[in-house]
Parts: C-alpha cells; sequence; structure tokens
C-alpha cells in the first residue's frame, strides 16, 4: 500500500461541521487561517512561561525520534505544515492531513515540496489501510478534536509495529481557563492527562516524556506483533 498515492485518490471523509467542535469550526475561518502561524510561533513560550521557539520544537522532535530519510509520516492535523516541513527536510514522504480546507491551503504556500502530499480528511476515521505510516506526529490537534479517543485508536492503527508516534499537547492543569474553554460553548476543547492518553493508544508503548508547564511532548513506540 502506498499512502501518498491511496491519499491522492481518496474521496474527502469530513464530519458535517456541526458535529465539530468550535475550536475545529473556528479553522476554517480564513481570517484564522492567515493569523496562525503567528499564534504557532509563538504558543509554547506564552504556555510554557519561558522561551520556547519553533526550533527548540523541532529539536527536541528530531533528537527523540530521528526520522530516518524515505520513511512515510503521516502529519495528522498539520494546520500550517510545521512537523510535515521538518519531516520533509529531514528526507521522508509525509502526507500531511487536516480537516480544514483554509489550513491546508496556508499550510501548502508555506510548504511548497514535491514529498509532502495534502489531504483533507477527518483523522477520527481516516477508512485508510492499517499500519500504512511509519511514524505520526500530532502537533497540539489532540486539544481540539471531537472525540479524542477514537482520534488515537486511529492512530495507533495507521502506525506500523516498531513505528513511532509523536504528540504535543496542553495537559489538563484543573485550573478555571482550562474548565471555561472545555465548555462546547466556547470551545469544546480537550485537556488530557498522560495517563489517559497512554491508555488510549493501543498496542503502543511511551518511551519519552517532556513536560514544560503545561504543555507535554511525548514518544511512543508501536509493539512488534
Amino acid at each position: 500500500m502506498n499512502p501518498m498515492r491511496e491519499a491522492r485518490q481518496s474521496q474527502e471523509n469530513l464530519n458535517p461541521r456541526a458535529t465539530l467542535t468550535l475550536a475545529q469550526r473556528s479553522n476554517f475561518w480564513p481570517l484564522t487561517a492567515r493569523v496562525y502561524p503567528l499564534w504557532r510561533a509563538r504558543s509554547l513560550t506564552l504556555l510554557t512561561g519561558q522561551p520556547f521557539p519553533l526550533a527548540r520544537e523541532a529539536a527536541l522532535f528530531l533528537g527523540l525520534c530521528r526520522p530516518r530519510p524515505g520513511e512515510c509520516w503521516l502529519d495528522a492535523g498539520t494546520s500550517s505544515g510545521f512537523y510535515a516541513g521538518v519531516l520533509a527536510r529531514a528526507g521522508c514522504r509525509v502526507l500531511a492531513a487536516d480537516l480544514s480546507p483554509a489550513m491546508l491551503a496556508l499550510a501548502r504556500r508555506r510548504e511548497r515540496r514535491a514529498d509532502i502530499a495534502w489531504c483533507l480528511s477527518d483523522l477520527e476515521e481516516s477508512g485508510w489501510p492499517a499500519e500504512s505510516f511509519a511514524g505520526v506526529t500530532v502537533g497540539a490537534t489532540l486539544n481540539e478534536t471531537r472525540r479524542p479517543d477514537r482520534f488515537l485508536r486511529e492512530l495507533a492503527r495507521l502506525t506500523r509495529p516498531g513505528g513511532q508516534l509523536w504528540l504535543m499537547y496542553v495537559a489538563r492543569t484543573g485550573g478555571p481557563l482550562q474548565r471555561l474553554l472545555s465548555q462546547p460553548a466556547l470551545g469544546g476543547l480537550t485537556f488530557p492527562d498522560p495517563a489517559w492518553v497512554s491508555r488510549y493508544l493501543l498496542g503502543c508503548i511511551r518511551t519519552d516524556a517532556v513536560q514544560v508547564g503545561p504543555v507535554v511532548f511525548e514518544r511512543y513506540l508501536k509493539e512488534r506483533g
């Protein structure tokens, strides 16, 4: 199975917008896509309270996951294409998927590389064959997705035995702002505990975890048969 070709030939599999969280629906707005790169570049510094530019995030990922040239990776919820670009520059082939046409258009403009295929898809249920990818990256999409348990199960299903999953997300702190943003009318965001995340990545073992303030970075390895 060639996941890059399959993605180009597949039909869009989006849920109706009414079933998405407010945070997800906001990503369909062109204005959100235009301002998102500014937020993405500064978000970890604001969330952690210390200098945390994109270069530091990329170095952490590359140092722990060490993606190899020629591997095929899925960037799940690519948004502005940050992890897709990091992987492509490491020599990987990348399928960058997002459910927002506006975000995909932005990412295409920012990362003009032949080794990235762009796919409009809701990854809570992709419909792609199991064990399609050597690795999967997730940059904060876990906080926004409507059914994070289904999202995690699907990513584990799509990862090959011996493959890697890389997650970056904001973990639960119990603070009042997170409680507000969890309300459907104010975003419908999810702030999971790392133990909860691990429970839904079936057949995967957490090998590395780094937490800076509320931001968690985790590497999982999918077990071999």
